[in-house]
Order: C-alpha cells, then structure tokens, then sequence
C-alpha cells in the first residue's frame, strides 16, 4: 500500500456534521483530502483553513449541486485535476428530512433520491476509471434506516436501501481493482429536523448501548474499510450502538 501522504480522497456533503469528521479523520492519518459542499462555503472554507495551516497544501475544497447531474462528468474532471489522483471516494452527501406517504410528492423524490441515490451512483461511475488505476476505494455512509424504516420518511428510507444495494453492486461490478463497503450509522448525530427529539429518545432507548454515538465512530469507520480491509468488499458495517439487535 502506498503511504498515506501521496493518497487523496474526495468526501461529499463534508463542509458539517459526520462528513466534516470524516474529513478531519482522514486528513490526521496523513492523506489529502478534497472537501465537497453545496451551500455551506463558509464551514468548508473554515475546516480546509484549519487543515490547511496544519498542513499545506492537503485540503481542497469544491463546490458543486449534486443533483446537476448533467455537470457530473465537468465535477469529477475537477476532482482528478486538483492533485491529478483519487484513490478513495466516500459518498458522504445527504438530505434528511419527513415525507408523510399522503404529502409525498415528485420534489421530494428528485431531491432525495437524487442526493442520497442517484448522485453516489453516476458519481463512483464517473470516477471509476481513476480509482481502479489507483486500486482505491468507495465507502458509502448507508444508514440502518436503509433495513429497517423509519415512520414518516418513506422516500429516504428508500434511497438509502437504494445505497445498500449500490454498495454490494458496485462490489461485483469494480472489483476485483476497487473495493466498495459502506457503513450503517445508527443513533449518531440527530439530523436538524423540526420535532424529531421524540424519534431520537425512541431510538436511544432501543439501543443496546442506552447511549448515542460519536461521529468519530463512523469516521473511525471509514478509515478502517479504506485502509485496513483490504480483503473485504461489497459489506455494509453498522455503527449502531446495537440498535438492529432489537425490534
């Protein structure tokens, strides 16, 4: 395995939350890192200036609307041509938020399949070619909603299903030069949506663990299926705190 200074990796929707920790993992363990965002250019800008003066020249931030997909192949051009290299992808980017089945409507489809489906899709088969030259990998953060729904979020449920499956195709078809895993994150990080406390108090008290995650859990994750696994491919880790051990 090449040392981790000449390796770059590219971690979508990572300007916040669990992306921006993933970003911070990544970068500590010596490698470059390209941070993508969508609207949040200041938070971006901010991690990649921290990063940056800790080590030049090893984060680079990017801009781009996932759900552009005509523009896909102009983005991933971009990505290659910031260090001329991509060895690991990690489809980080989402939308969250209620879709009651009798409100659904073809918006909230686009959008959420769009992001959390169709973008990771086109976006490993766009840059297929240059990790398979780098014998990389793709890291897909599913969700254990994708298994088991949620009340209420019907079409996010289905596109992270939609991320688990992508995970194990992409396995079969990459392989044997990329290796494709994801990770499960369970009771980790609440998603910033209006009256959700009472499903998290719901969640936690189905956890085995009685107790939320870290986000350094599901980065610690990432690194692991990145850099350490290198015989496992097309599986899906849950980072759950034992939540899918009960009904």
């Amino acid at each position: 395995m090449e040392h981790s200074s000449s390796r770059v990796a590219l971690v979508t929707g990572s300007a916040k939350r669990i992306g921006a920790e993933v970003v911070r993992k990544l970068h500590t363990e010596g490698l470059r890192v390209i941070l993508h965002y969508n609207g949040s250019q200041s938070a971006a800008q901010a991690i990649a200036d921290e990063l940056n003066a800790l080590r030049k020249d090893s984060v680079a931030t990017i801009q781009f609307n996932l759900l552009d997909i005509d523009q896909l192949e102009s983005f991933a051009k971009q990505i290659i041509n910031i260090w001329g290299r991509l060895d690991i992808l990690v489809n980080n980017a989402s939308t969250f938020y209620p879709t009651p089945i009798q409100e659904i409507n073809l918006n909230q489809w686009n959008d959420l399949i769009g992001v959390n489906l169709q973008a990771p899709l086109f976006l490993s088969k766009t840059l297929a070619p240059v990790l398979t030259e780098h014998k990389g990998c793709i890291v897909n953060i599913v969700d254990i909603h994708s298994e088991r729904p949620l009340k209420g979020y019907t079409i996010y449920c289905i596109a992270k299903a939609g991320i688990g499956m992508l995970t194990k195709s992409l396995a079969r078809e990459l392989a044997p030069d990329v290796r494709v895993n994801g990770v499960s994150p369970g009771a980790i990080m609440w998603p910033e949506v209006e009256d959700y406390e009472p499903v998290h108090q719901e969640i936690i008290e189905r956890t085995a663990l009685k107790r939320e995650g870290d986000p350094k859990d599901i980065a610690d994750t990432v690194w692991f299926l990145a850099n350490s696994a290198n015989y496992i491919t097309g599986q899906i880790i849950a980072v759950d705190g034992g939540r899918t051990l009960s009904n």
